[in-house]
C-alpha cells in the first residue's frame, strides 16, 4: 500500500524539458495525502538540472545512479527510449535499460515517437497532453496501491 513514503523515478535525457515538467505538473496536482519524494535521474547534468529546478526531491547523473535507483523504486516515469539500449541519440545505455526494464516498478512510459522506433496505436498528440495523461495515471496509481 501507499502508506509508506513512495520513491518515484523520473528519468530523462537530453535538455531534460519533458522530464522538468513531468515534475512540476505531479507537484502541482498530487493530492496532499499522497506521501511521495521525486528522484530526478539524467542521463546527463543538463537533464538533471533542469529536473532539479521543476522540483524534484533528489536528483543523480548517469547509469550508476539509475542502477541504484530502479531497484526500489515504486514508479518510473519517463520516455519509452529508456527502455531502449543505446536510445536518445545513445544517452541510454544498455544497463540503463535493464535497469528500467527488470524493475518491479510500475512504468508510466511517454510515446516519443523518434530516433527509429514509432509505436504503433498511439495516437501521435502534442507532448503537454501525453504529460496530463502521465500525471493522472500516476496519481490514479498512488492511490489504488
Amino acid at each position: 500500500g501507499w502508506d509508506k513514503v513512495k520513491k518515484i523515478v523520473v528519468i530523462d535525457g537530453q535538455g531534460g524539458r519533458m522530464g522538468k515538467s513531468i515534475i512540476e505538473q505531479l507537484k502541482k496536482n498530487c493530492p496532499e495525502e499522497l506521501d511521495f519524494r521525486i528522484y530526478a535521474l539524467g542521463t546527463n547534468s543538463a537533464a538533471t538540472q533542469a529536473m532539479i529546478k521543476g522540483g524534484a526531491d533528489f536528483g543523480a547523473t548517469g547509469e550508476n545512479p539509475m542502477i541504484v535507483n530502479c531497484k526500489d523504486a515504486d514508479m518510473i516515469i519517463g520516455p519509452i527510449g529508456i527502455l531502449i539500449a543505446d536510445s536518445l541519440l545513445g544517452e541510454i545505455t544498455p544497463a540503463m535499460a535493464v535497469a528500467v526494464g527488470s524493475s518491479s516498478a510500475y512504468k508510466i512510459l511517454i510515446p516519443v515517437n523518434r530516433c527509429n522506433h514509432h509505436i504503433v496505436g498511439c495516437q501521435e498528440a502534442p507532448l503537454g497532453e501525453y504529460l496530463q495523461q502521465v500525471c493522472q495515471e500516476a496519481v490514479k496509481q498512488m492511490k489504488n496501491r
